[in-house]
This record gives structure tokens, sequence and C-alpha cells, in this order.
């Protein structure tokens, strides 16, 4: 069977998504697509022409004029992607302590989660792309060829974060770890604007238990390269 060339991957934080979703992508010879690099691009933007992202209004307007695009890593310095906001290579700057600061209220406005779905959409389009994130297969692209919802339980997904929070030498407490997913699943989840939910003609692969490759056996499967 031909391989699907538009890919979606869902799930709650801490499912492994996104770790999965790269590797698929090598495998493929696809681009490797984290949606959550077009809100810290915005977050940028904004931070650099309006000194703030709290004018939810301003903040919109600026999302809706930027020019967003996630191509293939043009250099070997450890990038995913390179992340172009009008035409300027960001990959790194999104990635600076200010941006990390003031994402999450950027991304929780309405209007800009509209305006980047615009441009995800757009990119997605291209084919040949594994697309990650909370809303891809329900949102942005409700008619990629292949949709795979990653899903591990509470504790699962806490013991994760916990062990990779270790083996970076930060400070790691699991229960205040597995508090802040509990909070992170209920605003994902509950949220008005495309909140996180499986969608219709979704697979769902349980992680539980499983390592990194018995979860690729499946993945490759479902996406026909094995």
């Amino acid at each position: 069977m031909n391989k699907p060339k538009t890919i979606a991957i869902d799930g709650p934080a801490a499912s492994g998504k996104s770790t999965i979703a790269e590797k698929l992508a090598n495998e493929l010879g696809y681009l490797f697509f984290d949606t959550g690099v077009m809100y810290r691009a915005v977050t940028l933007a904004a931070l650099r022409r309006l000194g703030n992202v709290r004018d939810e209004q301003a903040v919109t307007r600026l999302a809706e004029s930027v020019w967003i695009d996630v191509r293939p890593p043009s250099k070997d310095d450890g990038r995913k992607a390179d992340v172009l906001l009008d035409g300027e290579d960001v990959t790194w700057a999104i990635r600076s302590s200010e941006v990390d600061a003031h994402v999450s209220i950027v991304s929780a406005y309405p209007g800009v989660r509209a305006a980047m779905t615009r441009q995800q959409r757009r990119i997605g389009e291209r084919g040949e792309v594994v697309m990650v994130g909370r809303d891809i297969g329900t949102v942005v692209l409700p008619e990629a060829e292949l949709k795979i919802y990653l899903d591990a339980s509470l504790e699962e997904r806490a013991r994760r974060r916990y062990l990779e929070n270790k083996s970076r030498g930060m400070d790691a407490n699991y229960d205040e770890i597995l508090e802040n997913l509990r909070k992170r699943d209920e605003i994902d989840s509950t949220r008005e604007v495309a909140p996180l939910r499986v969608a219709g003609d979704a697979h769902v692969v349980m992680t539980d238990g499983l390592t990194i490759e018995e979860v690729m056996q499946q993945v490759r499967k479902l996406a026909h390269i094995e």
C-alpha cells in the first residue's frame, strides 16, 4: 500500500508524540512539524514588535499579518526544522527563556489559534509531513491520510517526564509533575477553541509499558513502512 503523504499525530502532554513523530518523519524522509513552534514564533514577534503579549487584539492582528514557514533543516546544528518568521531564520530565537515565559499566554488567544491553524494547514497541504500537536487530526488537517492518537495514563506520563527531567539534571518532583499534567489535561480538553480529543477516524495507540521501539513498530505498520 502507498505511504500516507500527510500524517497527523495528536495526544496529551508527555505522551511521547513528538519523539514518535520525529522518528517517523526521519524514516519517511518527511518534514517533522511540531506546531508549537508557530506559537513560539508569534510570541517572539509580539515581544519584538509590541513589547509585550498582553494586548490580545494587537497580538491577534500581528498573528494574522506575519508569515511563518517551517521547512526541513538547512543546517546541521541540532535543529529539527527551519522556522522562518517573515523570511528570517528564528529557529533558535524562539527557544529563548523570554519566549518560554510568554508563549502559553499567546497560544491561548482564539484569534491567534485561528491564524496559526490557517498557516499550519498551508504547510500540511504540501504533503510529505508528519504534523504533531493536540488538534491536528480534528482541526488543522481533518483530511490527513493517517491520524494517530498517542495516549498513556496520567501516571505513566508523569513518570516519563520525571525521568526526563532527572536525566537533564533538573529538579524533579513526581507529585508536582503529576498535578501539573493533570491541570494541563483539563485545560487542553475543556478549552473552547480546538479542545484535545480523538478524531473519529484516528488510530489510538496506548503506550503504557511500551518502549519507544515497540511504539514505533505499531506506527510503522499504520504508515505502511514495515
